[in-house]
């Protein structure tokens, strides 16, 4: 594998006990959104402007299989917990159609840089924004042109989202959406405290539309069908979550998936300081008794619950993403791609505004706007942050993927959770225990590369730990070794 020289901040050793600590502390950003703090700790990786376009088409040879994302930054209003890339909502119906323009040309862009016709897409998800926010005919537009740029089998749902509105409010777009082959939808419904909606800038009324929005989804054809709620907000009660999950329940989805609210980025990042980390794992535990209850089931850690059997629920793209560590080509404004050996962000992904990405993919230039050529541990620290949707490591894929068992590439920091009790191994896979759920956080830290480590040890030290919760992971975590 062709990856970048390590850096010798990404050499470093750090105590693991430090750095799950220093996890915990931190969160609200040691998560799944990897890499954190990338200016300063994926600096030593950014491919210089110069050589962006030749390294940007060159990860891709020789890669057969991938994951296709296309990203629709357009949304009715931008919602208080939004951290996508949305541009104005006043600008859709202006800049709509050009944009739509743009994607087609940024497909034909890869197909003739990297001869896309030849590689075979294991998922292909549509996103935003609210991508049927857009008219009917540019999303045909789009999955038109994933049909002809790649090989694109028939098993392979594709998944796009909307939002209970357009789902309620236009039946023949839902019907239309299953027409051109999308088969899995996701709608967000959120939550459904009309305060809560209120405060975080999203129409009250709403809450109308969810059951119409159903029953359109249903009548349209489609038997994949999840619904996002929300939690970890500040001032949400434990009630508004129950009533939510319920709520939700009732609506007779597949699946349901619970998100944690992530501050960084959004329009509520002020408000994290008053949310503590033992408040939102009692909501996500109680979310998680509710569901189980009424037959959606998830492993520990897993935020998609699914109420069919052996079907994980996400989208083909997520669980290729989350399982094997597949990789998957970005397009659109402020797109990530990522490659064996690359992470990439398209123009528009800082400041959400379609200019360069306009100047760029008109001019026949691939619209890249940051490249980092990864190390080993970059490459490694990403795969694994993402493993833990699912709230489990995929030993093979791993080492299939990297060429070294995971317990040699990290053998001081899965001794440690061995020991804590926070994770236990099956025959595939390294998975969290119910103390391991509870101290994610400063789990996933532990496998990231050095340079992000050393960013939250730094960080932590200047941090008002506010709620004890390192204690309670610690005497979990003791609890749960006294059982073994």
């Amino acid at each position: 594998m062709n990856f970048h020289p390590t850096s010798p901040a990404d050499q470093a050793h750090h105590a693991p006990a430090d750095v799950f600590a220093a996890g915990l502390k931190l969160h609200h950003i040691a998560n799944t959104a990897y890499p954190i703090g990338h200016t300063s700790t994926m600096r030593p990786y950014r491919v210089p402007n110069a050589q962006a376009q030749a390294l940007g088409a060159a990860a891709w040879q020789g890669c057969d299989r991938l994951g296709l994302y296309v990203h629709i930054p357009f949304c009715e209003k931008r919602c208080g917990y939004c951290e996508y890339c949305v541009v104005d909502p006043a600008t859709l119906e202006r800049d709509e159609d050009l944009y739509f323009d743009l994607l087609v040309r940024e497909f034909e862009l890869y197909r003739q840089a990297v001869d896309t016709p030849a590689k075979t897409l294991v998922g292909f998800d549509i996103g935003g924004g609210t991508p049927t926010a857009a008219k009917t005919a540019n999303l045909g537009r789009v999955v038109a042109a994933a049909r002809r740029c790649f090989q694109l089998p028939e098993q392979v749902a594709i998944s796009i989202e909307t939002t209970p509105k357009i789902a309620a409010l236009e039946p023949e777009k839902m019907r239309a959406l299953y027409a051109m082959g999308i088969r899995r939808i996701s709608m967000g419904v959120q939550t459904v405290s009309p305060r809560l909606l209120q405060s975080i800038g999203r129409t009250t009324g709403l809450l109308a539309h969810n059951q119409q929005a159903a029953e359109n989804i249903r009548q349209a054809g489609f038997k994949r069908f999840n619904v996002d709620v929300m939690y970890g907000f500040a001032g949400q009660s434990l009630g508004s979550v129950e009533a939510t999950i319920q709520h939700a329940i009732g609506l007779a989805p597949e699946y349901i998936t619970l998100y944690r609210m992530r501050y960084k980025g959004t329009g509520l990042a002020a408000q994290a300081e008053r949310v503590t980390l033992n408040e939102v794992l009692v909501q996500y535990e109680r979310a998680a008794e509710i569901l189980h209850a009424a037959g959606y089931q998830a492993t520990p850690g897993k935020n998609t619950f699914s109420r069919l059997p052996s079907d994980p629920g996400t989208s083909h793209y997520l669980t290729q993403r989350v399982i094997h560590g597949t990789p998957y080509l970005g397009l659109g404004l402020g797109a990530q791609s990522l490659s064996e050996f690359t992470l990439a962000y398209n123009a528009g992904a800082a400041d959400k505004r379609l200019e360069h990405y306009c100047r760029m993919v008109t001019a026949g230039r691939l619209p890249l706007q940051d490249l980092y050529h990864l190390s080993l541990p970059a490459a490694m620290g990403k795969m694994i942050s993402v493993s833990f949707y699912f709230g489990e490591i995929n030993l093979e894929s791993f080492e299939r993927k990297f060429g070294v068992p995971l317990v040699r590439a990290f053998s001081a920091e899965v001794d440690f959770l061995l020991n804590q009790g926070l994770v236990e191994s099956t025959p595939t896979t390294l998975r969290l225990t119910k103390a391991g759920v509870r101290a994610s956080n400063g789990v996933m830290a532990l496998f990231y590369a050095a340079a992000v480590k050393a960013y939250l040890l730094e960080k932590a030290s200047n941090h008002r730990n506010t709620d004890g919760v390192q204690k309670r992971a610690t005497d979990d975590s003791a609890h749960s070794a006294s059982l073994r």
